[in-house]
Formats: structure tokens, sequence, C-alpha cells
């Protein structure tokens, strides 16, 4: 009996410690960039998140002998109402480190937030500050600097394109990380939100901007519209059926990253809606997390190991 206990003890022990993850806040707790300061704590309920008070990330690791040297910060969608950090973070999360990719379930603040000064910034200013973050640690984590991605899924998506082809680093407080580079260098986007205009996700839209959003900060939240030849190269999975982000959104990203000749692959499946996920998908769309690992290879972001 008492080996039994000894080792359900030690199961228990070792499944605490697979489970747990190291949290790593963007930013000191009077740092916080865009706050009014306000006390506040996070809100979750059925595995989402609907305040952020402290931003920061969940780290999943692979093993040294599986690091590849590549990273990825991860965007949980949400329609900037929630975040769904468990099947758009760490489920995606732990698929990276099969792969030997090194991934960060980003908690970024929602727009909704009464203590922000500046509503739409503060997802955008999380997401620049979280690729600051692992850049600035890459030789700790067996990182390489040039192989840091950001992926997103539905409103995630948008806030990963933002990052991807924002020029401005809005992330800038003052400290030591405000000469490293914002930008990631590629894109995995998953049935993702992009455009504020005609195609606008209404929900996204008006949790983001706000009621009443006139064309000029429409366009800036449009990252079709800031698309450059500088732009990192995208991967883009969506579903021809998808009744909730109109399919035209990744047609309009990739329209502009083939117009700017930015190496990116667009995959359209006709089923899968908007709950394209990483298991479970119907049809051909379950093929997407494969097409995405051949990417991944065929970029040169992870290195095929000859044996």
């Amino acid at each position: 009996m008492y080996s039994i206990k000894i080792a359900a003890f030690l199961v228990a022990s070792w499944l605490s410690f697979a489970s747990a993850q190291e949290f790593i806040p963007l930013y000191a707790k009077d740092k916080i960039p865009n706050s009014k300061g306000t006390d506040r704590k996070d809100s979750i309920a059925n595995e989402r998140i609907f305040r952020v008070a402290n931003p920061g990330m969940y780290c999943y690791f692979p093993s040294k002998q599986e690091n590849k040297g590549a990273a990825i910060v991860i965007c949980p969608g949400g329609g900037y109402e929630r975040l769904a950090y468990v099947i758009s973070g760490i489920q995606l999360a732990k698929w990276f480190n099969t792969m030997g990719i090194s991934a960060f379930v980003l908690n970024y603040r929602l727009p909704n937030d009464a203590d922000l000064i500046e509503n739409a910034k503060a997802p955008l200013q999380d997401a620049q500050r979280a690729l600051k973050v692992v850049r600035s640690n890459a030789l700790k984590w067996g990182i390489k600097p040039d192989k840091i991605g950001i992926q997103g899924s539905s409103a995630g998506g948008h806030l990963a394109s933002m990052a991807g082809t924002s020029l401005n680093d809005i992330s800038k407080i003052g400290d030591s990380l405000d000469q490293v580079s914002a930008r990631p260098n590629f894109m995995i986007l998953v049935s993702p939100v992009i455009d504020m205009g005609k195609y606008a996700h209404k929900g996204s839209k008006k949790n983001l901007l706000g009621p009443g959003a006139d064309a000029t900060l429409e366009a800036k939240y449009s990252p079709q519209l800031l698309v450059t030849k500088e732009t990192p190269s995208s991967f883009i999975a969506v579903a021809f059926n998808d009744q909730a982000v109109d399919p035209h959104n990744s047609l309009l990203f990739y329209q502009a990253l083939l117009e700017h000749q930015v190496p990116s692959s667009l995959h359209v499946f006709p089923q899968g809606a908007h709950a394209i996920a990483l298991r479970n998908n119907p049809g051909s769309a379950e093929l997407w997390i494969a097409l995405c690992e051949k990417w991944m290879y065929e970029m040169d972001i992870i290195p095929i190991v000859l044996k």
C-alpha cells in the first residue's frame, strides 16, 4: 500500500510539473504602457480569459535535443473580447514543440479593458513587446533571432498580421528592449480577421476600434493595406464555408503579399467553417497542420535534419 501511495504521488507530481509552464510578464508592474494603473485581476472562465491585468507569455520549450532553433509567439483568438487560450493557444504550443519549435502563448490586453488609455493600441503593444522579449532571450533559450514568428487564429490572426505589417514600434517604454526588433520573421494565420472595412468581422471591429470608426481608422488597422516587400512570409489556412469571418479577409491579405512579391502560401479548404483547430477538422482541412509543417521546412524556418 505504501509503495502504491508513493507511485501515485510521483505520478501526480510529474503531471503537475508537466502541466506547469513558466509565465513571463511583459512589463514590470509600474511600466505597463497605455495603462491608467487600475488595480484589478485577470478574469478567467470556461477556458477563456476576459480581462488581462498582467500581460505576459506562457512558455513552452522543446527538449534541448529536439530544439530546432525557431520560436513562435501565439496570439489566441476571441474576437478581441476574450482569449480562447486553450484551443487557439496551449494546444498549438504543444504541437509546435513536437517540431522542435519554442512556443509562447500570449496573454494580450483586450481593447474593452477600462484600464486602457488608447484601447486599440494595447493588443499590438503587447504582441510587439512579446516578440522583443523572445528575441532578447534568444541565446539563453537556444533560439535564432531571425527565426522568430507569430501565429494567430481569428482575431488573433488580425493581431499577428498587424505585428507583421506595422512599421511603427509602439511598444517602447524606455528600457533596454527599445533597441530590439519587434518584427516577426514569419506569420502563420488561421481563419484570420484582416480587413476592417467592407469584409470586417463586426464583433472584432467594434471591440477593437469602437463604434463608428471612420475610414482613416479602418485603414490604419487593415493589415492588407500595410503590406510591403519587407513583410515576412505567411502561411494562411481558411475554410471556404467560414460564415463568421469572411474568407475574403484571407484572400485580401494573400493578394497584397502576392503583389509585393512576398513568398507565401494560402490554403482554402471546402469545409471547416470558423472552427479550424489542431485536430478533428472535417475533410481536407485536417491536412492544414501537415501542410504548415512542410511549409516551415520549405521556407527554412526549421532545418531538415538528415539522419
